[in-house]
Protein backbone atom coordinates (compact mmCIF):
# COMPACT_ATOMS: atom_id res chain seq x y z
CA UNK A 1 0.00 0.00 0.00
CA UNK A 2 1.36 3.30 -0.95
CA UNK A 3 1.10 6.22 2.12
CA UNK A 4 -0.14 9.44 0.94
CA UNK A 5 -0.51 12.58 3.06
CA UNK A 6 -3.62 12.93 4.47
CA UNK A 7 -3.66 16.99 3.77
CA UNK A 8 -2.68 16.09 0.15
CA UNK A 9 -5.69 13.62 -0.04
CA UNK A 10 -8.24 15.88 0.89
CA UNK A 11 -7.26 18.56 -1.49
CA UNK A 12 -7.27 15.82 -4.41
CA UNK A 13 -10.52 15.68 -3.14
CA UNK A 14 -11.16 19.64 -3.14
CA UNK A 15 -10.03 19.53 -6.48
CA UNK A 16 -12.93 20.97 -9.03
CA UNK A 17 -12.75 18.65 -12.40
CA UNK A 18 -12.22 21.36 -15.02
CA UNK A 19 -13.22 20.94 -18.50
CA UNK A 20 -10.47 22.55 -21.20
CA UNK A 21 -11.98 24.40 -24.17
CA UNK A 22 -9.52 25.10 -26.65
CA UNK A 23 -9.49 27.61 -28.85
CA UNK A 24 -7.93 27.21 -32.51
CA UNK A 25 -8.80 30.09 -34.82
CA UNK A 26 -6.60 32.62 -36.50
CA UNK A 27 -5.41 33.79 -39.28
CA UNK A 28 -1.81 32.92 -38.90
CA UNK A 29 -0.61 36.24 -40.60
CA UNK A 30 1.69 37.66 -37.66
CA UNK A 31 4.45 34.95 -38.08
CA UNK A 32 4.06 34.69 -41.77
CA UNK A 33 5.55 33.26 -44.03
CA UNK A 34 6.19 30.67 -41.18
CA UNK A 35 2.56 30.26 -39.98
CA UNK A 36 -0.10 30.96 -42.97
CA UNK A 37 -3.63 30.52 -42.72
CA UNK A 38 -3.76 27.47 -44.42
CA UNK A 39 -1.25 25.89 -41.54
CA UNK A 40 -1.41 28.76 -38.72
CA UNK A 41 1.01 28.87 -35.70
CA UNK A 42 -0.97 26.75 -32.94
CA UNK A 43 0.07 24.08 -35.64
CA UNK A 44 4.17 24.48 -36.39
CA UNK A 45 6.76 23.36 -33.93
CA UNK A 46 7.91 27.15 -33.13
CA UNK A 47 9.60 26.05 -29.85
CA UNK A 48 11.38 22.85 -30.07
CA UNK A 49 9.72 19.84 -31.62
CA UNK A 50 6.33 20.03 -29.54
CA UNK A 51 3.68 22.63 -31.34
CA UNK A 52 1.90 25.07 -29.52
CA UNK A 53 -1.21 23.15 -29.22
CA UNK A 54 0.31 20.18 -28.83
CA UNK A 55 1.61 21.82 -25.27
CA UNK A 56 -1.51 23.50 -24.89
CA UNK A 57 -3.23 19.95 -24.59
CA UNK A 58 -0.41 18.47 -22.59
CA UNK A 59 -0.99 21.20 -20.19
CA UNK A 60 -4.48 20.01 -19.74
CA UNK A 61 -3.87 16.19 -19.58
CA UNK A 62 -3.96 15.84 -15.36
CA UNK A 63 -6.93 14.17 -14.84
CA UNK A 64 -7.34 14.32 -11.19
CA UNK A 65 -8.30 18.02 -12.08
CA UNK A 66 -9.02 17.93 -16.11
CA UNK A 67 -11.76 16.05 -17.98
CA UNK A 68 -11.07 15.03 -21.58
CA UNK A 69 -10.74 18.40 -23.26
CA UNK A 70 -12.83 20.48 -25.81
CA UNK A 71 -11.38 21.55 -29.16
CA UNK A 72 -12.98 24.42 -31.28
CA UNK A 73 -11.93 24.23 -34.62
CA UNK A 74 -12.21 25.79 -38.43
CA UNK A 75 -12.63 22.52 -40.67
CA UNK A 76 -10.03 23.62 -42.95
CA UNK A 77 -7.80 22.65 -39.76
CA UNK A 78 -9.49 19.65 -38.58
CA UNK A 79 -6.75 17.18 -40.39
CA UNK A 80 -3.97 19.41 -37.89
CA UNK A 81 -5.92 19.38 -34.80
CA UNK A 82 -6.59 15.64 -34.89
CA UNK A 83 -3.89 13.84 -35.57
CA UNK A 84 -2.00 16.18 -32.64
CA UNK A 85 -4.40 14.94 -30.17
CA UNK A 86 -4.36 11.37 -30.69
CA UNK A 87 -1.46 10.43 -28.10
CA UNK A 88 -2.27 13.22 -25.23
CA UNK A 89 -5.84 13.78 -25.47
CA UNK A 90 -7.19 10.67 -27.58
CA UNK A 91 -10.61 11.24 -25.56
CA UNK A 92 -10.94 14.61 -26.98
CA UNK A 93 -14.23 16.05 -28.46
CA UNK A 94 -14.31 18.47 -31.62
CA UNK A 95 -16.57 21.02 -32.30
CA UNK A 96 -15.70 21.98 -35.97
CA UNK A 97 -17.04 25.47 -36.91
CA UNK A 98 -18.21 25.71 -40.53
CA UNK A 99 -16.32 29.65 -40.33
CA UNK A 100 -15.08 31.87 -38.05
CA UNK A 101 -17.29 33.79 -35.77
CA UNK A 102 -14.24 34.55 -33.24
CA UNK A 103 -14.63 33.81 -29.57
CA UNK A 104 -17.75 34.56 -27.88
CA UNK A 105 -19.49 32.64 -30.74
CA UNK A 106 -17.27 29.69 -30.26
CA UNK A 107 -17.41 29.16 -26.72
CA UNK A 108 -21.03 29.34 -26.70
CA UNK A 109 -20.94 26.23 -28.96
CA UNK A 110 -18.52 24.85 -26.33
CA UNK A 111 -20.59 25.58 -23.55
CA UNK A 112 -24.12 24.07 -25.17
CA UNK A 113 -21.93 20.85 -25.80
CA UNK A 114 -21.58 20.34 -21.63
CA UNK A 115 -23.83 20.13 -18.77
CA UNK A 116 -24.64 23.64 -17.49
CA UNK A 117 -22.67 23.09 -13.82
CA UNK A 118 -19.87 22.15 -15.46
CA UNK A 119 -16.81 24.86 -15.00
CA UNK A 120 -15.01 25.35 -18.76
CA UNK A 121 -11.49 26.97 -19.00
CA UNK A 122 -11.02 28.44 -22.14
CA UNK A 123 -7.48 28.63 -23.49
CA UNK A 124 -6.04 29.87 -27.10
CA UNK A 125 -3.86 27.09 -28.33
CA UNK A 126 -0.98 29.56 -29.52
CA UNK A 127 0.46 30.20 -25.89
CA UNK A 128 3.46 29.57 -24.51
CA UNK A 129 3.49 29.00 -20.77
CA UNK A 130 6.59 27.61 -19.15
CA UNK A 131 5.47 27.04 -15.65
CA UNK A 132 2.34 24.49 -16.16
CA UNK A 133 2.31 24.17 -12.19
CA UNK A 134 1.35 27.65 -11.70
CA UNK A 135 -1.20 27.37 -14.63
CA UNK A 136 -2.30 24.66 -12.64
CA UNK A 137 -2.71 25.96 -9.58
CA UNK A 138 -4.38 29.27 -11.46
CA UNK A 139 -6.57 27.03 -13.19
CA UNK A 140 -8.25 25.13 -10.05
CA UNK A 141 -8.44 28.99 -8.48
CA UNK A 142 -10.14 30.42 -11.01
CA UNK A 143 -12.83 27.07 -11.09
CA UNK A 144 -13.45 27.73 -7.68
CA UNK A 145 -14.98 31.35 -7.97
CA UNK A 146 -16.42 30.43 -11.61
CA UNK A 147 -18.40 27.89 -9.51
CA UNK A 148 -19.86 30.16 -7.82
CA UNK A 149 -21.24 31.76 -11.17
CA UNK A 150 -18.50 34.79 -11.66
CA UNK A 151 -16.61 34.89 -15.01
CA UNK A 152 -12.89 34.92 -14.77
CA UNK A 153 -10.25 35.83 -16.41
CA UNK A 154 -6.51 35.13 -15.79
CA UNK A 155 -4.31 38.28 -14.52
CA UNK A 156 -1.05 37.51 -16.11
CA UNK A 157 1.40 39.76 -14.55
CA UNK A 158 2.77 42.34 -16.10
CA UNK A 159 6.52 42.53 -17.05
CA UNK A 160 6.96 45.32 -19.31
CA UNK A 161 5.02 48.29 -20.34
CA UNK A 162 3.66 46.27 -23.35
CA UNK A 163 1.42 48.53 -25.59
CA UNK A 164 -0.02 44.80 -27.61
CA UNK A 165 -1.95 43.63 -24.82
CA UNK A 166 -5.28 44.47 -23.16
CA UNK A 167 -4.69 45.24 -19.12
CA UNK A 168 -7.23 44.14 -16.40
CA UNK A 169 -7.37 46.58 -13.21
CA UNK A 170 -7.71 45.03 -10.36
CA UNK A 171 -11.06 45.71 -7.66
CA UNK A 172 -11.53 43.96 -4.41
CA UNK A 173 -10.42 41.12 -3.40
CA UNK A 174 -12.60 38.00 -3.99
CA UNK A 175 -11.63 34.39 -3.04
CA UNK A 176 -8.93 33.58 -4.57
CA UNK A 177 -8.47 36.47 -6.74
CA UNK A 178 -10.59 39.58 -7.12
CA UNK A 179 -13.07 41.27 -8.64
CA UNK A 180 -12.77 42.99 -11.98
CA UNK A 181 -12.56 47.13 -11.56
CA UNK A 182 -12.09 47.58 -15.44
CA UNK A 183 -10.68 45.80 -18.60
CA UNK A 184 -8.58 48.22 -20.65
CA UNK A 185 -7.84 48.70 -23.75
CA UNK A 186 -4.24 48.57 -25.63
CA UNK A 187 -2.52 51.75 -24.05
CA UNK A 188 0.15 53.94 -25.67
CA UNK A 189 3.77 53.37 -24.19
CA UNK A 190 3.38 56.40 -21.63
CA UNK A 191 -0.04 54.82 -19.82
CA UNK A 192 1.36 51.14 -20.19
CA UNK A 193 4.55 52.63 -17.94
CA UNK A 194 2.15 54.02 -15.91
CA UNK A 195 0.25 50.57 -15.34
CA UNK A 196 3.31 49.49 -14.54
CA UNK A 197 4.00 51.53 -11.96
CA UNK A 198 1.14 51.16 -10.06
CA UNK A 199 1.22 47.63 -9.66
CA UNK A 200 -2.81 46.91 -10.24
CA UNK A 201 -3.13 45.96 -13.50
CA UNK A 202 -2.36 42.98 -15.11
CA UNK A 203 -2.02 41.24 -19.09
CA UNK A 204 -5.48 40.44 -20.37
CA UNK A 205 -4.28 36.78 -21.43
CA UNK A 206 -7.36 35.52 -22.65
CA UNK A 207 -7.84 32.56 -20.73
CA UNK A 208 -11.25 32.29 -18.81
CA UNK A 209 -13.22 30.26 -16.41
CA UNK A 210 -16.68 29.84 -16.69
CA UNK A 211 -19.94 27.83 -15.56
CA UNK A 212 -21.10 26.62 -18.65
CA UNK A 213 -24.59 27.33 -17.95
CA UNK A 214 -23.82 30.85 -16.51
CA UNK A 215 -22.18 32.00 -19.23
CA UNK A 216 -25.14 31.23 -21.24
CA UNK A 217 -27.47 32.70 -18.98
CA UNK A 218 -24.54 36.40 -19.60
CA UNK A 219 -24.73 35.85 -23.32
CA UNK A 220 -28.07 35.62 -23.20
CA UNK A 221 -28.55 38.56 -20.89
CA UNK A 222 -26.08 40.72 -23.00
CA UNK A 223 -26.08 39.41 -26.24
CA UNK A 224 -29.64 37.76 -27.01
CA UNK A 225 -29.62 37.64 -30.60
CA UNK A 226 -26.49 35.65 -30.96
CA UNK A 227 -27.51 33.28 -28.02
CA UNK A 228 -30.34 32.86 -30.12
CA UNK A 229 -28.34 31.67 -32.89
CA UNK A 230 -25.95 30.07 -31.66
CA UNK A 231 -28.47 27.92 -30.23
CA UNK A 232 -30.14 27.59 -33.81
CA UNK A 233 -26.59 26.47 -35.11
CA UNK A 234 -26.14 23.72 -32.52
CA UNK A 235 -29.79 22.51 -32.07
CA UNK A 236 -29.57 21.81 -36.27
CA UNK A 237 -25.95 20.55 -35.79
CA UNK A 238 -25.35 17.18 -37.89
CA UNK A 239 -27.02 14.22 -35.92
CA UNK A 240 -24.40 11.60 -37.74
CA UNK A 241 -21.25 13.00 -37.50
CA UNK A 242 -18.94 12.02 -34.55
CA UNK A 243 -17.81 15.22 -34.17
CA UNK A 244 -20.02 18.62 -33.04
CA UNK A 245 -21.03 20.01 -36.48
CA UNK A 246 -23.42 23.08 -35.69
CA UNK A 247 -25.69 24.12 -38.77
CA UNK A 248 -23.56 26.37 -41.26
CA UNK A 249 -26.14 27.95 -42.54
CA UNK A 250 -27.37 28.90 -39.12
CA UNK A 251 -24.18 29.61 -37.73
CA UNK A 252 -23.32 32.15 -41.15
CA UNK A 253 -25.91 34.15 -39.39
CA UNK A 254 -24.18 34.70 -35.96
CA UNK A 255 -22.41 38.42 -35.40
CA UNK A 256 -18.66 38.12 -35.22
CA UNK A 257 -17.46 39.30 -31.81
CA UNK A 258 -15.33 38.57 -29.00
CA UNK A 259 -15.72 37.53 -25.83
CA UNK A 260 -14.22 40.48 -23.83
CA UNK A 261 -16.42 42.68 -25.94
CA UNK A 262 -19.42 40.71 -25.51
CA UNK A 263 -19.55 39.75 -22.36
CA UNK A 264 -16.89 40.41 -20.17
CA UNK A 265 -16.61 44.16 -20.68
CA UNK A 266 -20.62 44.25 -20.45
CA UNK A 267 -21.48 41.82 -17.00
CA UNK A 268 -20.94 43.08 -13.42
CA UNK A 269 -20.09 39.44 -12.01
CA UNK A 270 -16.30 39.60 -13.68
CA UNK A 271 -13.50 38.47 -11.56
CA UNK A 272 -9.69 37.48 -12.28
CA UNK A 273 -6.67 35.71 -10.99
CA UNK A 274 -3.54 36.56 -10.96
CA UNK A 275 -0.64 34.34 -12.11
CA UNK A 276 2.71 34.61 -13.24
CA UNK A 277 3.49 31.43 -15.55
CA UNK A 278 6.10 32.60 -17.97
CA UNK A 279 3.47 33.40 -20.48
CA UNK A 280 3.64 34.94 -23.88
CA UNK A 281 1.22 34.45 -27.05
CA UNK A 282 4.09 34.69 -29.63
CA UNK A 283 2.10 37.19 -31.45
CA UNK A 284 4.77 38.17 -33.70
CA UNK A 285 8.31 37.55 -34.68
CA UNK A 286 10.08 39.65 -31.79
CA UNK A 287 8.32 37.91 -29.79
CA UNK A 288 8.90 34.62 -30.74
CA UNK A 289 12.55 35.44 -30.90
CA UNK A 290 12.20 36.99 -27.59
CA UNK A 291 11.39 33.16 -26.15
CA UNK A 292 14.11 31.22 -28.28
CA UNK A 293 17.56 30.87 -26.61
CA UNK A 294 19.83 33.56 -28.31
CA UNK A 295 23.24 32.65 -29.15
CA UNK A 296 26.89 34.55 -28.62
CA UNK A 297 26.15 38.52 -29.40
CA UNK A 298 22.14 38.08 -28.77
CA UNK A 299 21.73 36.32 -31.93
CA UNK A 300 19.41 33.68 -32.92
CA UNK A 301 19.67 30.68 -36.22
CA UNK A 302 17.40 28.38 -36.68
CA UNK A 303 17.94 26.26 -39.66
CA UNK A 304 21.22 26.61 -41.87
CA UNK A 305 22.46 30.23 -41.40
CA UNK A 306 25.11 32.32 -39.59
CA UNK A 307 25.55 35.87 -38.47
CA UNK A 308 28.46 37.95 -38.67
CA UNK A 309 29.29 41.57 -36.60
CA UNK A 310 25.88 41.62 -35.43
CA UNK A 311 23.73 41.79 -32.45
CA UNK A 312 19.97 40.88 -31.28
CA UNK A 313 19.54 39.07 -34.95
CA UNK A 314 17.58 35.97 -35.66
CA UNK A 315 17.85 33.95 -38.86
CA UNK A 316 14.70 31.26 -39.15
CA UNK A 317 15.75 29.38 -42.56
CA UNK A 318 13.96 26.17 -43.82
CA UNK A 319 16.25 25.06 -46.64
CA UNK A 320 18.09 28.19 -47.94
CA UNK A 321 21.42 29.07 -46.40
CA UNK A 322 20.91 32.50 -45.18
CA UNK A 323 24.45 34.71 -44.54
CA UNK A 324 23.64 37.91 -42.24
CA UNK A 325 26.42 40.80 -41.74
CA UNK A 326 26.50 43.88 -39.95
CA UNK A 327 22.76 44.32 -39.27
CA UNK A 328 21.47 44.28 -35.92
CA UNK A 329 18.29 43.61 -34.78
CA UNK A 330 17.11 42.16 -37.75
CA UNK A 331 14.58 39.23 -38.75
CA UNK A 332 15.24 37.00 -41.80
CA UNK A 333 12.91 34.01 -42.53
CA UNK A 334 12.57 31.43 -45.45
CA UNK A 335 9.83 29.70 -46.21
CA UNK A 336 9.73 27.68 -49.48
CA UNK A 337 9.83 30.46 -51.85
CA UNK A 338 8.60 32.97 -49.04
CA UNK A 339 11.61 35.16 -47.62
CA UNK A 340 10.64 37.81 -44.82
CA UNK A 341 13.55 40.56 -44.31
CA UNK A 342 12.33 42.98 -41.23
CA UNK A 343 13.72 45.18 -38.58
CA UNK A 344 12.33 43.59 -35.32
CA UNK A 345 11.18 46.50 -34.30
CA UNK A 346 8.87 46.65 -37.56
CA UNK A 347 7.38 43.33 -36.99
CA UNK A 348 3.58 44.35 -36.04
CA UNK A 349 3.49 45.08 -39.72
CA UNK A 350 4.01 41.84 -41.23
CA UNK A 351 0.24 41.43 -41.90
CA UNK A 352 0.34 44.28 -44.22
CA UNK A 353 2.57 41.83 -47.00
CA UNK A 354 0.48 41.09 -49.61
CA UNK A 355 1.86 37.32 -49.47
CA UNK A 356 0.65 37.10 -46.08
CA UNK A 357 -2.81 37.35 -47.19
CA UNK A 358 -2.75 35.13 -50.14
CA UNK A 359 -0.04 32.63 -49.29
Amino acid sequence: MIWQDPAESRMEQALINIVPVILCGGSGTRLWPRSRSTKPKPFIPLLGDQTLFQATIARCTDRTQFSPPIVVVGEKHLEFAKPQTSETAPDARFVVEPMGRNTAPAIALAALALDPNEVMLVCPSDHHIIDTQAFRAAAQSAAEIASEDWLVAFGIAATAPETGYGYIRRGEPLGGGYRVHSFVEKPDLETALQFLAEGNYAWNGGIFAFRAGFFLAELERHRPDMAEKVRAAYARRDANSEDIRPDAESFAKVEKESVDYAIMENTDRAAMVDVSMGWSDIGNWDALYAERKAGADSNVIIGPGEIIGAQGSMIDSDGPHVTLIGADDVVIVVDGDDVLVTARSAVQRVGEASRCKNP
